[in-house]
């Protein structure tokens, strides 16, 4: 864990979030700043800075804690799908240094574009 992040600090509890989903591995919360109604993350509780740092083990069980949270997502809202979206590196709009998947509940004609960097 690093001392300085934002996503370790809740991990930790020393920040407190709305938790939507948590393992031994893997922590889901409401985002503090949602841009669609349940936008979540999904984060390792292990800090690794993107997604070129996680080893094997951690990148098989991240897509199974995804879908978890996915269909979580999917009940809790009555949605008939989601977004998963992955900032990668400061120019890629990465703004906490500390892997972590967006999640954004869909319905049918929710009018919600995700808009990709120029």
């Amino acid at each position: 864990m690093s001392n300085d992040c934002v996503f370790c600090k809740i991990v930790k509890g020393e920040i407190n979030c709305e938790k939507i989903w948590e393992d031994d591995d893997f922590l889901a919360f409401f985002d503090v700043h949602p841009v669609t109604e349940g936008h979540t993350l999904v984060i390792p509780k292990k800090h690794f800075e993107n997604i070129f740092d996680i080893g094997g083990d951690i990148s098989e069980k991240y897509i199974s804690a995804l879908q978890k949270v996915g269909k979580i997502l999917m009940e809790r809202y009555q949605c008939e799908g989601f977004n998963i979206f992955l900032n990668n590196g400061e120019v890629a709009g990465q703004v906490v240094g500390h892997v972590h998947f967006h999640l954004f509940p869909r319905k049918k004609g929710d009018n919600f574009k995700l808009t990709f960097l120029k």
